[in-house]
Parts: C-alpha cells; sequence; structure tokens
C-alpha cells in the first residue's frame, strides 16, 4: 500500500514477508524485509531508489497509483546493491529522460551490475539537485556499508533518506515506527548493525558527527530497509553512536557443537561457573542456532566462550563460520576462551585460541581440554573457566 510520508512524499516500496535469508545465505531476516523506494512529487518528480528486481512490477505500480512513471524527472541511486538498485533498468525504460543521480563511486558499481549506456549526474557531499520548491542535498556515506553509498536530504520536509543506514529487516503492517513494535523494532535494528555495520563502526561516527555538524532540521529518516523513522528520529542516530562504540555489556556467550555430547556438557558446565558468579549468559548449539542471531548476541557481549570436538585435527564444521565472523566483522573490546573434547590428537581448544588472538578477543584464562567424556574432575574445571570468565567480565 502506498503511504505518504511527507508533503508530497510517497513510501512506494515492497515489503518481503517471505525473506528469510539475504545477500544468499549470508544473513537470516526471520521477520522479512522491506525494500524501501520514495517517490517525491513537486514541480519536477523524483524517485529515491528501486526495489530488488523480482519486485519490480509492484513499485512500477505503486508509482501509478501516484504518477505515471514517464514522468519521473530524477532517478537517485543511493547505492548500487541490487536490492536497492534491481528496478533501475525498468525504471529507465519507463523514463529515459530521467537524470539519473549517483555518488561517485556509484558510477563504477551501477555500471559494473548493469553495463547500460545511462548518462549519470555525478554528485557528492554539498551538491543538490532542485525539485522546485524544494531541494535533494546528497551526503556521501562511503563504507556504509558500500563505498558508493550516499544519502538524500529532502529540503522543507526535513527528510533524511539514509540508504543502508538506520534499518532493519522487518517486514510490518505499518510504515513507520511509532505504529511499530517497539521490542522487534529495535531487535531488529541492532541485528543489523552488528551483523552489517560492525566493521565500519568508526566511520559511522564520524558520519554521525558530520551530520549533526550540518545542523539539519531532520524530522524524519527514511531509510531503505524497515520501518520509517518519524516518531523522535533522532532515537536511532543515538542509538548508532552507542552501538559504533561498542561498549559491551556485563554479560557472556557460551557457542559449542558436540558430536557425543561430552562438549555440550562441558559448555554447560561453563555456563554453570558464569551462573555462580552472577554473570548473565546464553549458550547456543551452533548445529542448530542461527548464526545472525549469534553474531547479535557476541555484539552484546563482554565475553565469548567456545567449544569444538577435535575433528580431522580441527574444528567442527559448524564452529568455523563464526570464527571467520568474529574476524571479519572487527568486534571491539571483547575477552574469551575455549574448551573442547577429543579422543585422539586434541587441536580443537588450540585452534580455537588461536582464532581468538586473530579477532583481537583477549585470552583471559587458559582452555580446557578434556580427552573422551568428562569426568566430574574435567567438569570442575570447565566451572573453573566460567567462574574466571565472570571474574573478568565484572572486573
Amino acid at each position: 500500500m502506498v503511504t505518504e510520508i511527507g508533503r508530497g512524499v510517497y513510501w512506494v516500496g515492497v515489503a518481503d514477508w517471505a525473506l528469510r535469508q539475504f545477500h544468499g545465505h549470508e544473513l537470516s531476516t526471520l521477520r522479512g524485509s522491506t525494500y524501501n523506494a520514495y517517490l517525491i512529487v513537486d514541480e519536477r518528480v523524483a524517485l529515491v531508489d528501486t526495489v530488488w528486481d523480482p519486485f519490480e512490477d509492484e513499485l512500477l505500480a505503486h508509482i501509478r497509483e501516484v504518477i505515471d512513471p514517464a514522468k519521473i524527472d530524477v532517478v537517485v541511486a543511493t547505492h548500487a546493491e541490487p536490492d536497492h538498485s534491481g528496478s533501475l533498468r525498468a525504471i529507465m525504460r519507463e523514463a529515459p529522460q530521467a537524470d539519473l543521480v549517483v555518488s561517485r563511486m556509484g558510477v563504477d558499481s551501477l555500471g559494473g551490475h548493469y553495463h547500460q549506456p545511462w548518462k549519470y549526474h555525478v554528485v557528492g557531499t554539498g551538491d543538490s539537485v532542485s525539485l522546485g520548491e524544494r531541494d535533494l542535498q546528497f551526503i556521501e556515506a562511503r563504507l556504509l556499508h558500500w563505498p558508493d553509498t550516499m544519502f538524500a536530504y529532502l529540503t522543507g520536509d526535513n527528510i533524511l533518506f539514509s540508504s543502508d543506514a538506520f534499518g532493519q529487516h522487518y517486514a510490518t503492517a505499518f510504515r513507520t515506527n511509532d505504529r511499530a513494535d517497539q521490542r522487534e523494532l529495535y531487535e531488529e535494528a541492532l541485528k543489523y548493525y552488528a551483523n552489517i555495520l560492525t566493521p565500519f563502526g568508526a566511520r559511522v561516527e564520524r558520519k554521525i558527527q558530520e551530520i549533526l555538524e550540518m545542523n539539519l532540521p531532520i524530522t524524519a529518516i527514511a531509510p531503505s530497509h524497515g520501518v520509517i523513522w518519524r516518531e523522535n528520529p533522532m532515537q536511532i542516530v543515538e542509538r548508532y553512536r552507542e552501538w559504533a562504540a561498542q561498549t559491551p555489556e556485563r554479560r557472556a556467550i557460551v557457542l559449542y557443537d558436540t558430536m557425543w555430547h561430552a562438549t555440550r556438557r562441558m559448555a554447560e558446565a561453563v555456563g554453570e561457573g558464569l551462573a555462580e558468579r552472577g554473570v548473565p549468559h546464553k549458550l547456543f548449539h551452533m548445529a542448530v542456532s542461527d548464526r545472525n542471531e549469534v553474531i547479535t548476541e557476541i555484539f552484546r557481549s563482554k565475553a565469548v566462550i567456545i567449544g569444538s570436538p577435535t575433528l580431522n585435527r580441527g574444528l567442527l564444521p559448524t564452529i568455523t563460520p563464526i570464527l571467520e565472523d568474529l574476524r571479519g566483522l572487527g568486534f571491539q573490546h571483547k575477552i574469551g576462551a575455549a574448551f573442547g573434547s577429543y579422543g585422539w590428537s586434541g587441536e580443537s581448544t588450540r585452534e580455537i585460541e588461536a582464532h581468538l588472538e586473530r579477532s583481537h578477543v583477549t585470552k583471559v584464562a587458559d582452555g580446557v581440554s578434556v580427552k573422551w567424556q568428562p569426568t566430574e574432575e574435567d567438569l570442575e574445571r570447565c566451572r573453573d573457566l566460567g567462574r574466571t570468565v565472570a571474574d573478568a567480565v565484572l572486573a
């Protein structure tokens, strides 16, 4: 359903309630998502972003509820990833005269995706395009989260179109934050930040400071996914500043996989040690856990404790991806430890510790390795590991 979010400003995007995987299988979207596109009707008509191409017919139908797509004068591509730009070919066929506005890096990324002979109107921070009574002003936001990303700001209505920043993968019945379930909204906003924007925290802080210094009045923030921040829109900006600082909560997360329950029993004993010291924690069996939910919990937590049996002189394959996420996402201010079971060679605990070191996770205790099934003495060593980590969390 088309929704007017400002004077002559319409959400014409698509809610994808069925989406469960994004970026291939990189990111779970358990509450669906939206592909947000925004139509601005002034003396000139502008479209800010499109939608993923399987939904191009819905996009065009939504635009036709407001205006003939052939009357679009300006198309703004804030980011070339296909969930934003996938219907660009369809739009440019309908409105071949439209001015296609991109960032400097967008020329390369859109050209590389679509190989079309489009003429680009290249803009940078401080540039603007007049729509008549109002202007669209542009702010480059490189690597938030692609090199080509930029924001667009609509004067008069004071709406910031923020591309991937401040978004969520969250399908909802209504388009604005004041009509969303607040618990779900912030769960999805944090998951989105933790899994996508964590590596760019320093850039997030700088870009927020830059926008604040521009003294732009902002009455709404309209991202490319999820709800539009209309009620107290700066609340999500403040949350981003907090998240960018990566100040963890005094809590722990225990991740493990197991073959014959030895490592599971060790994980539970580690949890018992954490609980004795009063440290909140969660245990995740990685063979059956959603990796992106786990990443969100790692983001929140001070301590990450990881366990695996030894398989082929290494780790179970369900453990390796989360270790690569630890390294690639660049989590800060984390402490950790390792544990594992084995029957022959016993490398798993050392392998995990090496991964933690590469990920700049500070080891606070030597790992616990157990041959075959753990004895009560072995489980007590695991409880001691939990207690030691808990003391470091609370220090």
